[in-house]
């Protein structure tokens, strides 16, 4: 006779086999790869804090730091120039009509400050949300309410047109191979970059200044939008104003072929 036990009809039942349950499942999944993303970062950092790398700062942020830059290697060169000059006067054995020559193609190089009096204007992106203010014009494209590099350059070929002496940009002298650049929303100018509203200064009579303002096809254009979308546009007198010299490099450089 076979022990109880092991009988099937008596006794107790076979322990059940241990099953993995679905949230024991995903805890595991969850700290394997919580593990791999520690070894990732650790592996990418190599010792060095990769929150603050510059190759993860924000394009916009390089820009203005890359900006600043230029502008105190700027205000070093023209601080080197301005000494420069000094010593060079010191030792100058040419004669005046030398001299004097030399300080008229300075001046008009744009590489020596300049005073007179100036009429400045004032360029600025519309409201977000503006409407046509007009009758008959079209709802605004976004394009429509920024301003463009067209606009500046309309600005400053006609206050050249109207006999400056002189422009500004901001706070930047233009030389014959400025270029006025936008990129976007925001205008670049011999290295430096800038946001609106912007300014522009130019020193020179006034009343030919603005009159070459009002007669520019290319202004009479903008003030369309002006009228019809609120783009900004501000036309001042600013009295007697002197110009910065330009303080940026004057070499010309040129493409060459290789080899």
């Amino acid at each position: 006779m076979s022990n109880s036990a092991d009988s099937p009809g008596m006794g107790t039942s076979p322990a059940p086999k241990k099953r993995w349950r679905p949230v024991r499942v995903l805890t595991v999944a969850v700290f394997a790869l919580a593990g791999l993303i520690f070894f990732t970062s650790f592996n990418t950092a190599k010792g060095t804090n990769i929150r603050t790398d510059a190759s993860l700062l924000k394009l916009s942020d390089l820009i203005q730091e890359r900006s600043r830059k230029n502008g105190d290697l700027e205000e070093s060169n023209g601080a080197l120039r301005q000494d420069v000059d000094s010593l060079v006067g010191r030792q100058d054995t040419g004669t005046k009509a030398e001299g004097d020559r030399l300080t008229e193609l300075e001046r008009r190089a744009g590489t020596r400050k300049l005073t007179g009096d100036a009429v400045s204007v004032t360029l600025n992106d519309a409201p977000p949300d503006a409407t046509a203010k007009l009758p008959g014009y079209p709802e605004p494209q976004p394009n429509d309410l920024v301003i463009h590099q067209q606009d500046l350059q309309a600005v400053v070929n006609a206050l050249w047109h109207g006999g400056a002496e002189g422009i500004k940009v901001m706070d930047q002298r233009l030389i014959s191979t400025s270029a006025v650049r936008c990129v976007g929303n925001t205008l670049i100018l011999q290295g430096r970059v800038y946001s609106p509203p912007y300014t522009i200064t130019a020193i020179g009579d006034p009343g030919r200044l603005k009159k070459a303002l009002t007669s520019s096809p290319e202004i009479q254009n903008y003030m369309l939008y002006v009228n019809a979308y609120g783009l900004g546009w501000k036309v001042e007198d600013d009295g007697a104003v002197t110009l910065p010299g330009y303080s940026g490099t004057v070499d010309l450089h040129q493409a060459e072929p290789v080899g």
